[in-house]
């Protein structure tokens, strides 16, 4: 028998259709020049600003301007048409680092949330004069940068969005970060800055301005695809009410493995695939259909547009506009161990990087390499010596040693379906040959390596280690006893009856999220409880999820596809289409 037997019907490009606005859609920079065009021909005066998100590339839209307001005179009804750079009025990059020092640090992953905002960015005499300037000037001003509305109230706005995932790309073929000059700066310092400041700060301006676009337009694409602002609100409103599916990305690493290659045929020109991330609004996309037009938006503007209708009140209530749940694949099946690692605990976030909630986590165990035992790293062996645990860690942080792990550390074996609790302040990683569900709060990127077992990253440097932070959050207590009492072999069946099984999956009681696995082989209906639910398809081919009362359209999932059900559904069926599934379905716990 094949060590991989695959489906062969994971979609790697799931789209939504948005019904109704096939008028309202514009397949590329030209289109969109001439709409803006039409929409301004009679006017002898207007304001239109070409608002960009950091990492959108500016030259192109630079390009577009050009074609509203070429150098020449095309309209006699317009006196004069003027392009400006709202840009040349940002602050000097050495002064904007000097600023956001605080949030940058001097560590190589780690800043501290920025609470600043994007006037910021700006300096306040040079901003003045170019508002001072636009208020004097007659016929048609094209405002081209990121926060146009700072300099003047625009009549049409007409906003270029991206996503975290794109931008990540742009930073490792070389892409600065906005306005600066760091094209060959590491991708983690980019990325940092990005994470930690240039994100949020968008963030905030896109948020109190969505209501204002008249245009959107697609930044990820190569030619700039447009919607209306009408038919771009109305999508995130749809997307917000019914069940649906993000654009998925992949991405090989040392420790990466051949099941996602193999299982979902993805990926085959990579060396391996590490990750794989469809349940990360923060950094997937989602595809929206207008007419025969494909647009891609990040999945974020529905959480900032619509987060009571997303999450459910008393979701929203708890996190804001922030999506608490997060799905990712981490594939060791062909490949190596996880660093290993420790997440931190709420306090510590909060006190050392600004975020407010912390990175709770577990794995459910898709799949493992059938030709061996498999484990998972858990928690400390009963009885060790912590000091000189830290000793060899810090040892092996400098190169003296080789860290012994398997003496300070249980290695637990697992199974197919088996699912690990990991709260913050656990000492855990994931042993190879394991297909790895991994299922956790949503600050994805503070993860504490202790070791990582004397390997250099891809670009041939040494991964980054965070000795000191890990040991500040280790939880000495979650010895051998302890994971064997808490995190592992938890199950509790709830339900059993002819053609269903649920069960309590997890998670731990120091964790928000609550998982349970659906065994069925007939339609269930399921509520959810006043909190959006991420889920995933862990066995059988396909499912669909749909109304009992046709209030949303159906949704089709294939084998280990995630996905995710807004609070505003309610109540929803999952029906499987070819004898029986396994559904996980994850919340935010009462």
């Amino acid at each position: 028998m094949s060590k991989f037997s695959s489906y062969n019907n994971y979609d790697s490009s799931p789209i939504t259709a948005i019904e109704g606005y096939d008028d309202k859609v514009f397949a590329g920079s030209e289109e969109l020049a001439g709409e803006i065009l039409n929409a301004i021909k009679l006017k002898d005066r207007a304001v239109v600003a070409l608002d960009i998100y950091p990492g959108v590339d500016k030259s192109k839209v630079l390009a577009l301007a050009k074609k509203i307001a070429p150098s020449e005179i095309i309209d006699t009804e317009i006196t004069n048409k003027e392009i400006i750079d709202i840009e040349s009025a940002a602050k000097p990059e050495a002064v904007r680092m000097e600023e956001c020092r605080d949030f940058i640090t001097d560590d190589r992953v780690f800043g501290v949330i920025c609470h600043k905002k994007i006037e910021d960015f700006y300096d306040e005499d040079k901003v003045n004069k170019i508002r001072s300037e636009i208020a004097k000037k007659k016929g048609i001003i094209v405002l081209v940068g990121f926060g146009t509305e700072l300099f003047a109230k625009s009549d049409i706005h007409v906003f270029f969005d991206i996503s975290r995932w794109e931008i990540q790309l742009r930073y490792r073929k070389g892409m600065p970060n906005w306005n600066c000059t760091n094209t060959d700066a590491p991708v983690l310092t980019k990325y940092k800055i990005g994470y930690f400041i240039e994100w949020r700060l968008a963030d905030r301006y896109k948020k109190i301005h969505f209501d204002d676009f008249d245009y959107v337009v697609d930044g990820n694409s190569e030619d700039f695809k447009a919607v209306t602002g009408e038919a771009f609100r109305a999508g995130l409103k749809e997307i917000s009410t019914r069940p649906f599916r993000m654009e998925p990305y992949f991405d090989p690493g040392v420790w990466g493995g051949k099941w996602m290659q193999n299982m979902l045929n993805v990926g085959k020109n990579e060396k391996n695939l590490a990750w794989c991330f469809d349940g990360v609004p923060e950094e997937n996309a989602i595809n929206l259909k207008f007419g025969d037009v494909v647009l891609q938006f990040p999945t974020t503007d529905v959480t900032l547009y619509c987060p009571r209708q997303l999450l459910g009140e008393r979701v929203h209530g708890r996190y804001g506009a922030e999506f608490p749940i997060r799905f990712d694949f981490l594939d060791t099946i062909g490949g190596g161990n996880l660093s290993l690692q420790v997440h931190p605990l709420t306090e510590y976030i909060q006190d050392k990087f600004g975020m407010h909630y912390t990175q709770d986590e577990s794995y459910y165990i898709l799949d493992v390499d059938r030709d061996k035992q498999n484990y998972v790293y858990l928690g400390l062996k009963t009885g060790i010596d912590k000091e000189e645990m830290a000793a060899d860690l810090r040892r092996a942080e400098k190169g003296e040693i080789s860290f012994p792990a398997e003496k300070y550390v249980n290695k637990i074996p697992v199974n197919k379906h088996d699912h690990v609790w990991i709260p913050a302040g656990t000492v855990h990683c994931s042993g190879e040959g394991c297909m790895v569900l991994e299922i956790s709060a949503t600050p994805y990127i503070f993860t504490f390596k202790l070791w990582d077992w004397d390997r250099v990253g891809l670009d041939g440097l040494p991964r980054p280690i965070h000795v000191e932070h890990g040991l500040n959050n280790i939880q000495w207590d979650r010895d051998t006893e302890y994971v064997n009492r808490e995190l592992i072999h938890k199950e509790q069946t709830l339900l059993d009856e002819e053609g269903c099984k649920i069960e309590r999956t997890g998670l731990h009681y120091r964790e928000p999220i609550e998982v349970e696995r659906y065994s069925i082989e007939r339609p269930v209906s399921i509520k959810c409880d006043d909190s959006v639910i991420q889920g995933n398809l862990v066995d059988g081919r396909e499912a669909i999820i749909r109304s009992e009362d046709e209030s949303f359209p159906s949704l089709t999932v294939h084998y280990a596809e995630s996905f995710i059900i807004p609070a505003s559904v309610g109540e929803f069926v999952i029906e499987p289409t070819d004898g029986a599934a396994k559904v996980l379905l994850a919340s935010i716990r009462r």
